[in-house]
């Protein structure tokens, strides 16, 4: 299994992100929203940071339940309820994702929502992954 990543010189660098990955393994992996959700189901963290975190945790949880990696990642999608303060906080979410995934950054996007499904929720990430 194998992931290219392509950021063309005739695109903006990316910060965080690829432009575009190619991938070939065996395996796909779809993991769903997760959001900032304790064992028990309640939504912890008082701010966007500390919601990103236990949310990517969750993602990558899921991801190594079905058997890969944070450098397996080919895609993540992240939704939040406030995108003017997700630019406000993205050196600091830069770090936790270094920290908890590493600098093999997937193809993303952030969308801008009004809400999610447990209101408390501000952020909530979605992603592709390819295995061998």
């Amino acid at each position: 299994m194998s992931l290219h990543r392509h950021n063309p010189a005739e695109l903006s660098p990316p910060t965080g992100f690829s432009h575009a990955i190619t991938a070939t393994g065996s395996r796909l992996v779809f993991l769903a929203g997760q959001t900032a959700l304790d064992p028990g189901g309640t939504i912890v963290g008082e701010t966007l940071p500390e919601q990103f975190e236990t949310a990517l945790a969750n993602l990558l949880t899921a991801l190594a339940a079905a058997g890969g990696a944070p450098h397996d990642l080919a895609r993540v999608t992240v939704y939040a309820t406030d995108v003017a303060g997700y630019r406000t906080h993205a050196p600091e979410l830069g770090r936790i994702w270094r920290r908890l995934a590493g600098r093999d950054y997937p193809a993303m996007a952030v969308i801008g929502v009004d809400r999610l499904w447990d209101e408390e929720a501000m952020v909530e990430l979605d992603g592709t992954a390819v295995l061998p």
